[in-house]
């Protein structure tokens, strides 16, 4: 093998091991894309930190994360906003496409990028901060909130060279900003307004900018290889389910499988996937705020409920019970700054549960009430005949529905006698004379 083969082969090897890296430092800069359409949470930032940490280990030029959200968790935001600051890359926070919009969490997150940019149409504010837990807080409560929200906001926007006041205003005051006042703003909110992605990476190219720590960067985005970057099925299906709509649902669904399987013991399937359904909704309860108050008078609800099938109220209990399920989950779901489960939803959800609940318990009941059907117990009430002398010291033996029965009896009975079946005592039936009463202690022939 010549030297210039061997040269070659070794070139090749070299491109085959790190094509990525070589592409890159070859001259295309490298854009990792990333969009997010949901409520602030968790895996929210999960996914973030993901999508930065992929930029890191791939040498990226820049990041883009296209943004579309009603807003979310204050600690969430905090952690994204950490996760921003720290990344290698420049993050560029995008809200797009035309008519999206970024509010409360995602206002302050927009705020929080290296570049913050909106599509025509779009609109970003109203940051106020309210109860995660959805219950009332007392005013002082509140404006401490609102003033630790504000100054966070006001060293992000301080820090970017942003307008200070608007975005205080945003959160003291819940203003939203259309793309137009958030850069026609002096100074501005926005860096720039882009009609999507690709144009947004033309209107960057060459842009210095200022970091977090004051160094500044010049971008690089002409011609760039766009790597687009998607949640994983996890975080996917926990995004989805921690909607607070999903959880509501899965909480109901739950609730009613296990309702129909304390009326039907052994159906298994029902209990099966009630349980899996409260187990998912607990979990979707642990990543959203949960109002206690609603959790307890859904509770308390179907407690009514219960009480409805055992105690005579002539419906009080029932309607006080659907009412109070109603109004705890209205207030269970009533958790997310700018997202609220529709009363069109909980509604009929709600009291269709509380009347399938009484339904089914009535059902039940009525079922635990009617005589046996199958067993040896079925024989109580049949009458028969006296096969052999039966006596209260000495049973004897009866024929019934063509069967020889061993009996019992208080009185005398004579073979051949009409008897009844009053009892069973193991595989021993206890009879009396047909048409005698309980008190007869003789039979007259």
């Amino acid at each position: 093998m010549t030297w210039a083969r061997f040269g070659l082969l070794v070139t090749l090897l070299g491109c085959a091991s790190f094509p990525a890296h070589a592409q890159s430092s070859a001259g295309r800069p490298v854009a990792v894309v990333a969009e997010f359409d949901g409520i602030i949470h968790p895996i929210s930032a999960e996914f973030l930190a993901d999508v930065i940490d992929q930029a890191d280990t791939s040498d990226a030029d820049i990041v883009v994360f296209v943004l579309r959200t009603p807003g979310g968790l204050l600690d969430s935001t905090r952690s994204m906003v950490s996760r921003m600051i720290t990344s290698r890359a420049p993050v560029v926070v995008f809200v797009g496409p035309p008519g999206a919009r970024a509010a409360s969490a995602g206002f302050v997150i927009l705020i929080a990028a290296d570049v913050a940019a909106m599509a025509p149409g779009t609109h970003a504010g109203a940051a106020h901060p309210v109860s995660g837990s959805g219950q009332t807080v007392d005013k002082t409560m509140s404006d401490k909130a609102a003033s630790d929200t504000a100054a966070y906001v006001r060293s992000l926007a301080g820090t970017r060279g942003r307008n200070v006041t608007l975005a205080a205003d945003a959160v003291l005051e819940s203003r939203a900003f259309t793309d137009r006042e958030a850069i026609e703003a002096k100074p501005p909110l926005i860096d720039l307004v882009a009609k999507d992605v690709d144009d947004l990476l033309r209107q960057l190219d060459g842009r210095t900018i200022a970091r977090f720590d004051g160094r500044t960067t010049t971008l690089r985005t002409r011609d760039a290889d766009i790597r687009r970057v998607e949640m994983s099925r996890r975080q996917r299906f926990l995004s989805a389910i921690a909607h607070p709509q999903i959880a509501y649902l899965l909480l109901t669904l739950g609730m009613l499988g296990l309702t129909v399987e304390l009326w039907n013991p052994g159906a298994i399937v029902p209990c099966v996937a009630g349980g899996l359904c409260l187990l998912l909704a607990f979990f979707a309860f642990q990543i959203l705020p949960v109002d206690t108050t609603g959790l307890l008078l859904i509770i308390f609800g179907i407690s009514l409920l219960l009480l409805e099938l055992k105690v005579p109220s002539f419906g009080a209990l029932g309607i006080g019970g659907a009412i109070s399920l109603l109004v705890g989950s209205i207030m269970l779901t009533d958790t997310i700054p700018g997202l609220r489960v529709s009363y069109g939803f909980i509604v009929p959800m709600a009291l269709g549960f509380a009347a399938l609940f009484l339904v089914l318990g009535r059902l039940a009941l009525k079922a635990l009430r009617q005589p046996h059907a199958t067993g040896i117990e079925t024989l109580v009430g049949h009458t028969g005949r006296a096969r052999t002398p039966i006596a209260p010291d000495a049973p004897g033996q009866i024929d019934l529905r063509g069967e020889i029965w061993r009996a019992a009896s208080k009185v005398p009975i004579p073979p051949g006698r009409p008897v009844r079946v009053t009892n069973v005592s193991g595989l021993t039936l206890l009879v009396e004379p047909f048409g005698a009463s309980e008190g007869d202690e003789t039979w007259k022939v």
